[in-house]
């Protein structure tokens, strides 16, 4: 048996999404087509989109279907920094922040190096929390210059959550359109997009209990985006591509059924969180939680994410002792052209480079239970010893 708790990378889904979603798969129709079965396939999009718009506090006309988190964060930040620059060439200037989901930085990266972009990377606190007044101060350097202002709802390494709305008002103070990753809030946390005031939000249906390769750019209708591909002009014209129906399907039932449930599921969720951090910490008094933490809290953290820094181990052995123990977990590094780097999150939390490669992401979803805690528990020990002593043996 295996006790998984990387719910932060997907989440299984939810079996009446799953039921909506093998339902719509036997059923044949383009939604672009004319005829009957196309008109019936356009009227499950169109009745998915208003359910996922109510879910979310937005206007079925302000959700664009993307294939994820990652298409949606690119045509938002691509898309609006074109749109910007064209209309004045000197809006070249990204302010992201610097715990962004590299959906996020790489594209911003991209910009820099091929389309005369120029980047302000947002500095945050040590629990990773993007100051609005780092924002402001950042604006101001040159208000002119700035083209979009990017920071995510919710951490996807350590669960910090951000004051989205503070940062949209400030953006908004200077004319300047806000974007918010919340890919792992949405179905996690009360998420209203007109409330929050954005003017772009990326989310996805594999984080909150739908099928992997849906998601969608909620966009105002004021929102300028050049679009990312072209074709039959599908999605307001800026998201070309036949629209996956049984996947729209799947992702409207589960949002709608994450929502439903949300308070319930979050205190129980945090409570399973609390007594994992709790119980580590008991293990070895020198592992640490990152990020806002406390009994309860729900507010500053995501629910289900327990983050947490084990010296003097590599986290990837962790995750591979622990893995041979039955659970599955993350860390907190990203892997790039195959040398293991510590986490740029962490790093920007300003946590050194030897205490970041020692993280460990344990997140927790709607199928976790008290033994999968019981199971990471009885696990842990074993493995920081070994890989304690694995560390110990590469460094003599």
């Amino acid at each position: 048996m295996t006790a998984y708790l990387d719910h932060a990378a997907t989440t299984p889904m939810l079996p009446e999404a799953l039921a909506a979603m093998t339902e719509q798969l036997a059923v044949v129709g383009n939604p672009s087509s004319l005829h009957r079965t196309g008109r019936a396939a356009r009227r499950a999009v169109e009745e998915s989109r208003e359910k996922i718009a109510k879910a979310l506090g937005a206007r079925p006309s302000e959700v664009i279907f993307t294939s994820g988190g990652t298409e949606a964060d690119n045509l938002a930040c691509k898309g609006t920094f074109w749109a910007r620059r064209d209309a004045d060439p000197a809006r070249v200037r990204l302010l992201v922040g610097a715990t962004e989901h590299h959906a996020v930085l790489d594209c911003v990266e991209f910009l820099v190096k091929h389309e005369g972009a120029t980047v302000t990377w947002l500095e945050c606190t040590p629990e990773g929390v993007v100051e609005p007044a780092t924002v402001r101060a950042a604006i101001e350097q040159d208000p002119d210059s700035v083209a979009l202002v990017s920071v995510m709802w919710a951490n996807n390494e350590v669960g910090t959550i951000q004051d989205v709305a503070a940062i949209a008002e400030v953006a908004h103070e200077y004319g300047v359109p806000f974007h918010t990753d919340a890919v792992q809030a949405a179905g996690h946390l009360p998420v209203d997009f007109a409330a929050s005031g954005a003017d772009l939000m990326s989310v996805t249906a594999h984080k909150l209990g739908g099928p992997i390769g849906v998601g969608a750019l909620v966009a105002r209708r004021d929102a300028r985006l050049v679009p990312l591909s072209h074709g039959g002009g599908q999605e307001r014209q800026v998201r070309s591509g036949t629209l996956d129906t049984p996947a729209i399907v799947g992702f409207a039932t589960a949002l709608v059924a994450s929502v439903a449930s949300l308070e319930e599921e979050s205190a129980r969720v945090a409570a399973l969180r609390d007594d994992l951090i709790e119980r580590a910490l008991e293990i070895a008094p020198d592992i640490r939680p990152t990020g806002p933490w406390e009994r309860g809290e729900t507010t500053r953290r995501l629910p289900g994410n327990a983050h947490l820094l084990v010296p003097g181990c590599d986290g990837d052995s962790l995750l591979y002792l622990l893995d041979a123990a039955g659970v599955s977990c993350s860390t907190g590094s990203a892997c790039q052209a195959g040398v293991p780097q510590p986490s740029h999150v962490l790093l920007a939390m300003g946590i050194s480079e030897t205490d970041a490669r020692g993280a460990l992401r344990l997140t927790l979803g709607h199928t976790s239970t008290q033994d999968d805690v019981d199971a990471v528990i009885e696990a842990l020990p074993a493995a920081i010893d070994r890989a304690r002593r694995a560390r110990e043996a590469t460094a003599s």
